[in-house]
Parts: structure tokens; C-alpha cells; sequence
């Protein structure tokens, strides 16, 4: 079993191989207990979103056996949520992420540099 951070680190990796783009990791347990982490990032098309969300799934399956506890917009195509429980994925079309802006949201919690993990 993945500590919360070797999950959120593994899932950063894994969408920055496929670019992934405005790539962000925010550490939320002090602030919520949805989640200990947020990932968030901007795909540049539907097909991009689609195999970003793919990746992720197929990453940490294969690293700790486990599938999401969740997943919602995979057909919608504009905002895919992956829930590993500790870890959310947010997968953004440009448009859907500057809507929603989770970053603003979630302003209070710590950024954690994604250039060193």
C-alpha cells in the first residue's frame, strides 16, 4: 500500500509524462478531510483527457494493485475526478478549470512544488 505521498507523487510523474499541462499538487489535510492531496491539471484536448485519465488509473493500479474509489466525468470530457481516497485527481479542459477554479477554492492549501518530485 502507497503512503498518500508516494501515491500523489506517482500520479504527478505519470501526467507530466503524458504533458500534462499547468500541472499543480496542492497538500490539503490540514485544511479538509476530503483528501490529503489535490492534484490538478489542464489537458489541451478531449483525447489528451482521456489518456491523461487512463495513465493515472493504470499507474498506480499497477504500483499498489488499487483502483479508484471513484470516477466521475469520464464521458462528460470536460472535468474527469479520479478519488484514490487520500489522492483527487482533477483533469481539466482549459475553459472548465478557469470556471471552476479550484486553486482559488482551495487558496488556503500548501502548493507543493511538482519540479522536485
Amino acid at each position: 500500500m502507497l503512503t498518500p505521498h508516494e501515491t500523489a507523487s506517482l500520479i504527478v510523474k505519470a501526467l507530466d509524462n503524458k504533458k500534462a499541462q499547468e500541472l499543480k499538487l496542492l497538500k490539503t489535510e490540514k485544511i479538509t478531510i476530503l483528501a490529503d492531496y489535490f492534484v490538478i491539471c489542464t489537458a489541451g484536448s478531449t483525447t489528451q483527457l482521456k489518456a491523461l485519465s487512463d495513465e493515472v488509473e493504470k499507474v498506480i493500479k499497477e504500483s499498489s494493485g488499487e483502483a479508484p474509489l471513484r470516477r466521475e466525468g469520464h464521458r462528460i470530457s470536460d472535468w474527469v475526478l479520479i478519488d484514490f481516497g487520500s489522492v483527487i485527481v482533477h483533469l481539466f479542459l482549459q475553459e472548465a478549470r478557469e470556471f471552476y477554479s479550484l486553486e482559488r477554492l482551495w487558496a488556503d492549501a500548501e502548493e507543493i512544488d511538482v519540479g522536485v518530485m
